[in-house]
């Protein structure tokens, strides 16, 4: 991504202490084994060049959105507001919202699915295991379905904890894996389809003033997030 596309990123907040950004899907949040350029540091090369800064310049990496995915995404521009947005995720005081469109139809309206999950960090894949399995870490998560057409549900989703590949695995588990994801459920998926999964809100207190900051960023409207009408699209930033 040069630099001339990375001025098409929404900036959706921005001050001293705080970049908040719309991630683009198909690209890595940090620097990883596929050398392509990431997220993390693209931004810090355009904070460098927007703001003259002179020699390494710091952003830090709170939260992460896996490569296929898109949506609102914050990074502290300070090592202290990093600290604290760390420990506001620890404490469970940073929400996070996403969308989904999942095959099937989910077992209710509205739920909480909890599951203990297990890394494979050889495959670079994620599994339900039972209780008590050495390593294994519980993920909590409450969604409400918003539409169903046809084969294909449109869900919100809000994380309680922050699980590698937690929503496509525990939708998986629940019978209804993402459109699109070929790594947990290629079964129903064709290759070179997007994932349909979206960050839609992340809301914290902001780390030196403590207001509430919200990020909002809803899915592009193409398919299969095109599916539903702009009302119930809409709902998915509401609280």
């Amino acid at each position: 991504m040069s630099q001339e596309h990375l001025s098409q990123i929404p900036i959706l907040y921005e001050d001293n202490h705080l970049l908040g950004i719309v991630k683009p899907v198909n690209i890595p949040t940090q620097a990883d084994v596929s050398g392509d350029p990431d997220l993390l540091s693209l931004l810090k090369d355009d904070i460098k060049v927007r703001f003259n800064k002179p020699g390494n310049v710091y952003l830090g990496l709170v939260h992460r959105l896996d490569r296929p995915v898109g949506g609102a995404m914050i990074f502290a521009k300070t090592s202290k507001a990093a600290s604290r947005l760390s420990e506001a995720v620890r404490s469970r005081s940073f929400r996070k919202v996403y969308a989904a469109v999942v095959h099937g139809q989910m077992p209710a309206p509205r739920g909480t699915l909890r599951d203990m999950l297990l890394k494979d960090p050889k495959t670079n894949t994620v599994s339900v295991v039972n209780k008590g399995t050495p390593g294994a870490k519980e993920a909590v998560l409450d969604y409400e379905v918003l539409g169903t057409t046809g084969a294909f549900s449109l869900i919100r989703v809000e994380l309680h904890t922050g699980r590698s590949h937690q929503i496509r695995v525990q939708m998986n588990q629940a019978g209804c894996p993402l459109y699109g994801d070929q790594k947990y459920g290629s079964r129903v998926n064709k290759p070179g389809q997007q994932i349909a999964l979206w960050s839609v809100i992340a809301s914290f207190p902001h780390p030196v003033t403590k207001e509430d900051v919200k990020l909002v960023s809803l899915p592009p409207a193409e398919h299969p997030w095109s599916l539903w009408n702009e009302a119930i699209y809409n709902r998915l930033k509401s609280e």
